[in-house]
C-alpha cells in the first residue's frame, strides 16, 4: 500500500511536470528589420528612413508573418503605439505662436506666389474607414458614397501639419468643421491678428480667411486668384505626401472607429516627424478629396470681410 501510495504520487508529479513542459514558451527568432536590409531595401518596404520608421501600408496579417506573431497581436500593438504618437500631438502639430515663427511662416509663403501675411491653408481630405454599424453610421457616408472621416487640416509652405481636426463623420461639410474648430475660434478671436489662412470656395470669406474670387475680371482679381491657387496648393500636397507615407489613410481603415482615429491622429505626428528630419517622399495626387459646395455662391460674402478682401487685392496685387 505504501508503494501503491508513493507510485500514484510520482506519477502526478511526473505528469504536472509533463503539463509545464507544454506550457513553455517557445521564443522564436525574428529577423531585425534594420539589420536586415540597406537603407535604399529599408525606405523602400517601409516607406520611411530607419530614424523615422513607423510600421504601415501593410496589411497586419502580413506584417504577423513577417515576424511571426498573431494578426491580434499585430492589432494591439498598433493601437498601443498609435495612443503613445497621439499623445505627442501637442507637442508636433502646433500652430506657430511666437512672433519669429509667424514670419518665417509667412516667408515661406510669399516664396510661393507672393501672398503676404499668410500663416497657413485649409483643407479637408477624406479618411476612408469601414462603416462603424449603428444607428450613426449614415452619417459616415460621403458624397461620393463611401464611409469616412473628413479630416481637416492645416499646413505651413514646408507641408507641416500645423493643426488637424478628426472626428467628423464623411457627410460633414468643410465649413462646419472649420467653424467649429479650435483653430477656426482662435482665428475668429483675434490671435492670428494680422494674418491670413488661405482656404478654397467651400470655406466663407471672412477678415482673416482668404477664398478666390468666383469671377475674376481685372487684372488685379486675376493675379490675386492665380497667387491664391498656388500657394494654396501647399494644403492639397500636405495631404498627398501625408497619404503617400501612410498608404493605410488612401486605402483605407480597417480599425475600430476610435482606433482609426488615434491611428490618423499618431500619422501626422510621424509626418510632422518625417519633415523637420527632411525625410523624402514623393508627391502623390489623391482622388479621395470631395468637391464642396460653394459657400459664397450659397451665401453671400459679408460686405466688410468682402471689402478686406478687396483692399488686399488693390495693394498686394496691382
Amino acid at each position: 500500500m505504501e508503494f501503491d501510495s508513493s507510485s500514484s504520487s510520482s506519477d502526478d508529479e511526473v505528469f504536472d511536470l509533463l503539463g509545464a513542459v507544454d506550457r513553455v514558451k517557445v521564443f522564436r527568432a525574428r529577423p531585425n528589420p534594420f539589420e536586415k536590409y540597406s537603407r535604399a531595401e529599408f525606405r523602400a518596404r517601409y516607406r520611411f528612413s530607419p530614424e523615422t520608421i513607423f510600421l504601415i501600408g501593410a496589411f497586419q496579417i502580413l506584417v504577423g508573418d513577417d515576424y511571426g506573431i498573431h494578426k491580434s497581436t499585430v492589432s494591439r500593438v498598433i493601437e498601443k503605439v498609435s495612443e503613445c504618437l497621439a499623445e505627442l500631438r501637442p507637442n508636433f502639430v502646433k500652430m506657430p505662436e511666437s512672433n519669429a515663427e509667424k514670419v518665417k511662416v509667412k516667408q515661406g509663403f510669399y516664396a510661393i506666389g507672393n501672398f503676404p501675411n499668410v500663416i497657413g491653408c485649409v483643407d479637408g481630405s477624406h479618411i476612408p474607414i469601414e462603416s462603424p454599424g449603428g444607428d450613426n453610421a449614415e452619417l459616415f457616408r460621403n458624397r461620393k458614397s463611401f464611409f469616412s472621416i473628413n479630416v481637416q487640416a492645416v499646413c505651413d509652405s514646408s507641408l507641416f501639419i500645423r493643426d488637424i481636426v478628426v472626428r467628423w463623420p464623411g457627410s460633414t461639410h468643410d465649413s462646419t468643421i472649420w467653424n467649429s474648430s479650435l483653430v477656426g475660434a482662435r482665428f475668429e478671436a483675434g490671435d492670428f491678428q494680422g494674418s491670413f489662412i488661405l482656404g478654397d470656395s467651400a470655406y466663407r470669406c471672412t477678415s482673416y480667411c482668404m477664398t478666390p474670387l468666383l469671377n475674376p475680371e481685372t487684372q488685379s482679381e486675376i493675379a490675386y486668384n492665380k497667387s491664391h491657387i498656388k500657394t494654396r496648393n501647399c494644403i492639397e500636397r500636405c495631404f498627398g505626401v501625408w497619404k503617400r507615407r501612410f498608404p493605410c489613410l488612401y486605402l483605407g481603415l480597417r480599425t475600430k472607429l476610435e482606433t482609426s482615429l488615434t491611428i490618423i491622429v499618431a500619422t501626422s505626428v510621424l509626418h510632422n516627424i518625417a519633415v523637420k528630419e527632411n525625410d523624402p517622399s514623393d508627391d502623390f495626387e489623391e482622388d479621395h478629396n470631395i468637391p464642396a459646395m460653394d459657400v459664397e455662391m450659397l451665401q453671400g460674402v459679408n460686405e466688410e470681410n468682402g471689402n478686406v478682401r478687396r483692399g488686399l487685392i488693390e495693394t498686394a496685387f496691382r
